[in-house]
C-alpha cells in the first residue's frame, strides 16, 4: 500500500484505519485487512500512563513505529508526530519527520495541522515524505481549545475547510477530521479530492479511524463517538485471575509443565 493507493480510494470504497503501538497488535491489525495503521501519540494516555498526549516524545514514537513496521506486511504505516516535534523550526521538523520514514520504517507521517503546517506539508511532500493532515479536534492543542467538538459554527467550519484545501494543495494525501459535526465533515469531504478519515465526524467521510484499545475493549470505557467491538480487558482479567488462583492453590505448574532430568544426580548438588 502506498500513499497514492490511499488517495485513489477517495469516494470509491470505505477506508479503514486503526492505531497500533506494538508488533503483536500490528500483526493482528494488518492480518485483518486494515488499510492504514497509525502509531498514534494517543499511546501517551492509553499505554504510557500520561494524562494527555503532550508528554510523548519523538524517540518514543520512532521506537514504536519501528516495532509496528517490522510486523506489518500490507497496511500503510503512519507515524503520528508528537507535540513540538514539528512546526517550531523547519529544519528540525523535516529531520524529525524524515527520521520516522528513513529510520523507523514509516510510510508517512501525520501532523496535527494549522496555518503553520501548510508550508511544512509542502516541503515534506517535495522531499518524498507523505503527509496525512489532521484538523478539527487536535489534542496537542488541548490547553488552548479543550477537548471539545470543533467547527460548530459557520466561522470555525469555514476556517477548517480553508485549511483542509490549503493542505490538499500542499500535497497531503489524506485528512483526518476529529470530533466535528457530521454535516461539516460531509462538506469538507465533498470539497476535497483527497480522502477524509473521520473520528467522531459522522458517516460521510471516506474512511474511519479509532484507537485499537477502544475497538478491542482494552480500555474501561470508550469515547461517545467510538465503539467497543470486543472485551480484551475482560479476557485479560479472567486469565490473570486464573493464573493467580492456580499458583496460590498449588495447581500450577503441574507435572506436564515441568521437565525432570533422569540422569541428574541431585545428591551431588549438596
Amino acid at each position: 500500500m502506498r500513499a497514492k493507493d490511499i488517495r485513489a480510494k477517495a469516494g470509491t470504497e470505505p477506508i479503514t484505519m486503526l492505531t497500533a503501538y506494538d508488533a503483536p497488535t500490528a500483526e493482528v491489525v494488518d492480518a485483518a485487512g486494515v488499510d492504514m495503521i497509525l502509531v498514534g501519540d494517543s499511546v501517551g494516555n492509553l499505554r504510557l500512563g500520561h494524562d494527555s498526549t503532550l508528554p510523548v516524545t519523538a524517540d518514543e514514537i520512532a521506537s514504536l513505529t519501528a516495532a509496528v513496521a517490522r510486523a506489518t506486511d500490507d497496511a500503510f504505516v503512519i507515524a503520528d508526530m508528537p507535540f513540538l516535534s514539528f512546526g517550531v523550526d523547519m529544519a528540525d521538523s523535516i529531520e524529525n519527520c524524515g527520521r520516522m520514514v528513513k529510520e523507523a520504517g514509516a510510510d508517512a507521517v501525520k501532523l496535527e495541522c494549522g496555518k503553520h503546517t501548510v508550508d511544512l506539508t509542502d516541503r515534506l511532500t517535495d522531499l518524498g515524505i507523505p503527509v496525512q493532515a489532521h484538523l478539527g479536534l487536535t489534542p496537542q492543542r488541548e490547553n488552548e481549545t479543550g477537548l471539545f467538538r470543533q467547527a460548530t459554527d459557520d466561522e470555525a467550519a469555514t476556517e477548517m475547510l480553508d485549511l483542509a484545501k490549503a493542505h490538499e494543495e500542499a500535497g497531503a494525501f489524506s485528512l483526518v477530521l476529529e470530533h466535528v459535526p457530521a454535516n461539516a465533515a460531509a462538506a469538507v469531504t465533498e470539497a476535497l479530492d483527497i480522502p477524509t478519515i473521520g473520528i467522531g465526524a459522522g458517516p460521510d467521510c471516506d474512511g474511519q479511524v479509532l484507537t485499537v484499545d477502544e475497538v478491542i475493549g482494552l480500555t474501561e470505557g470508550v469515547a461517545p463517538f467510538s465503539k467497543k467491538f470486543g472485551d480484551v480487558r475482560g479476557e485479560m482479567e479472567r486469565a490473570i485471575e486464573g493464573y493467580v488462583d492456580e499458583v496460590e492453590g498449588g495447581e500450577f505448574p503441574a507435572e506436564e509443565h515441568s521437565h525432570v532430568a533422569e540422569d541428574l544426580d541431585t545428591d551431588d548438588l549438596y
